[in-house]
Formats: structure tokens, C-alpha cells, sequence
């Protein structure tokens, strides 16, 4: 049984290999060839955290292209404040075939990784071809990999970073700019609008309960990536701009739970049902893509554990190829 740190997962699990991953769950989960029960929730309330129970079995051709894990996360807001991580996660990877334990995986890298992998398959299918410049609204892990994501689909050539802590946003371009397919050209917005007005592709990776830029502030055209609120009552994108775009999900039933920019905007009647399409059907040709240079194209992402089982079962591929992570008797 292989034993996998956040370091090697890392190693073991490139964006781009993700990426392709992160296509085939969605389609798995619309095509109806995953077994995905609904995730369970333990509130912690006096330490404000919440751990998630998330299981997935992913059918395939053969027990190579399958994949089975479960997903223990869980968020505690008061950890930041701490110096500690909001997300820590652990990620089970059996055997398809007799359900054998495979392997333990450090589960936040999972998580941060397959989380931008996956706004990175929809900006594939849905930003424009000429995209090229983006805005990333946070500074944490998950805006790392949500930039990583964007620049591996499109050419980028400018990125903003928006943040209200002007220290953390000045670390992350020192940390991000030229990495692998980022851009150098990357710069701290003094204001969200200014993030926003200047972006073909705009992330959103905060945990902000209210919109993180005005509606007003976005250009025809554009794509955005919601996958920082995980609340029925928290939004980061604001109703009004959902209205009026092209919206897709990684999952209907779990953004109708668990999504306030989906939930609010349904309850309040400027969004139908029907209007709402899963990422994955999109890519089974069961969905319109992107309709125009014009129109504005949004993807809301709660994460679904189909994206844990495939990225799983690719981190553990390749560390047996490149020989890394630790076998223990289990």
C-alpha cells in the first residue's frame, strides 16, 4: 500500500494530465457511468468547521480506466488565523476490482489540484479561443492552481491577482509569475474592478459570503470560474451576471444544495432550472457550449468526488512510475 505527501502528490499529479482527468469524471458523472452517493456533512460549530464524507466509484472500460476513493476534507475557518490551513483531506484509493486499499493520499494537494483542473476543463470548453488575459480574485492555495489551470488551456499573457491583503498578493506573483506555462506579466490589481474589466477569464477561489466584483465590471465575452464559496448561502459572483450567462456546473443536484450563486439566484426567480447545465453533458455533445464571441459564459464548481477518484487514480499511476511515495504492510 503507497503512502503519498502533499509533495509527491504534487509530483505525481500535473495540471495538464488533470486537466484531461478532470473532462473524463465530468463526463462519467452526466453520462451516468458513476456511482456517486451524496456526500455527508458533520458540522463542527464551535470551531466553525465542517468535515465532508465524499465516496465515488467511476465506471470504465476496463479496471485501468476505473477509479473508487473516498474523501474525508474538512474546513475549519478559524484555521487561517492560526497560521494553519483551511482545508486539510485525506484521500482512500481502492482497487476497482476487489477493493483493496491502494494507497493514502495527502488530500488538500488532491483537492487544491483537482479543484483547478476542473474550472481548467470548463474554461477549455468554454472560454474563447482568443482568450487571453486573466483575473484571479484570492491569493491562497486554490488561486495558485486556478491560475495554473487557465494558463495551461489558453495562451496567457497577462494575469491580475486581486486581494484585500495587498502582502498576500504581492507573494503569490512572486511565487507564481514564469512558473511553468504562467505567464511573467503578472499584476496586483489595486481594485476588483480593475481585475475584472481587464479579463477574458475571470477565477474566483475566496471565501467571501458576498460578490467579490460588481456584474457591471465584466465584458462580453468573458468566462468565469466560481470554486471558492461552498455554502447555499455564500456567494462570490454576483445574481445578476449568473442571469445573464451561459451557466454550467460540475454538478446540478450539488450546486442547487450546496451553491448560493445557483440556489440564490433560483430562488429569486432570474434563473431557470432549465437553463442550468452540467459541464459533463457538455462535453457528452448533450449540451450547447459557448454560443458567441459575445456571450458570457459561467461555470460554478462545489467539487464532486468523481474529481477525487480519477485525480487519485492518476497521482497513483504515475508514482509508481516515477518511483516516489512510501510502501507500507498494510
Amino acid at each position: 500500500m503507497l503512502i503519498l505527501t502533499a509533495n509527491e502528490v504534487r509530483q505525481a499529479l500535473p495540471m495538464h494530465e488533470c486537466i484531461a482527468a478532470m473532462k473524463q469524471a465530468y463526463a462519467a458523472l452526466s453520462g451516468g457511468a458513476a456511482e456517486v452517493p451524496l456526500r455527508s456533512r458533520l458540522t463542527v460549530a464551535p470551531h466553525e468547521g465542517l468535515s465532508i464524507l465524499m465516496p465515488a466509484f467511476v465506471d470504465g472500460a476496463s479496471a485501468q480506466e476505473q477509479a473508487l476513493a473516498v474523501k474525508l476534507v474538512s474546513l475549519f475557518n478559524k484555521n487561517p488565523a492560526r497560521g494553519l490551513p483551511l482545508i486539510n483531506a485525506v484521500v482512500l484509493a481502492f482497487d476497482p476490482e476487489t477493493g483493496a486499499l491502494q494507497a493514502i493520499l495527502e488530500g488538500a494537494a488532491v483537492t487544491a489540484i483537482r479543484t483547478g483542473a476542473g474550472c481548467g476543463a470548463a474554461t477549455d470548453v468554454l472560454a474563447r479561443p482568443d482568450a487571453r488575459t486573466v483575473a484571479v480574485f484570492g491569493a491562497g492555495v486554490q488561486a495558485r492552481t486556478q491560475l495554473a489551470a487557465a494558463c495551461e488551456v489558453r495562451d496567457i499573457e497577462t494575469a491580475w491577482v486581486y486581494s484585500p491583503n495587498a502582502e498576500q498578493a504581492a507573494a503569490f506573483i512572486t511565487e507564481m509569475a514564469g512558473v511553468g506555462r504562467i505567464p511573467k506579466d503578472l499584476r496586483a490589481a489595486a481594485s476588483p474592478q480593475e481585475a475584472a474589466a481587464n479579463a477574458d477569464i475571470i477565477s474566483t477561489a475566496t471565501t467571501s459570503p458576498t460578490p467579490v466584483f460588481a456584474a457591471a465590471d465584466v465584458r462580453p465575452g468573458t468566462h468565469i470560474n466560481a470554486a471558492g464559496s461552498y455554502t447555499a448561502d455564500a456567494i462570490e459572483v454576483p445574481s445578476e451576471l449568473v442571469a445573464r450567462a451561459h451557466v454550467t456546473v460540475d454538478s446540478r443536484s450539488a450546486t442547487q444544495a450546496e451553491s448560493g450563486e445557483i440556489a440564490m439566484t433560483l430562488q429569486q426567480g432570474l434563473l431557470a432550472a432549465d437553463n442550468i447545465h452540467e459541464i459533463g453533458a457538455v462535453l457528452n455533445g448533450q449540451a450547447p457550449g459557448r454560443s458567441s464571441a459575445e456571450q458570457i459564459t459561467f461555470f460554478k464548481s462545489v467539487g464532486v468526488a468523481v474529481q477525487d477518484a480519477m485525480a487519485a487514480r492518476v497521482a497513483v499511476a504515475n508514482a509508481h512510475k516515477l518511483g516516489i511515495g512510501t510502501q507500507v504492510a498494510w
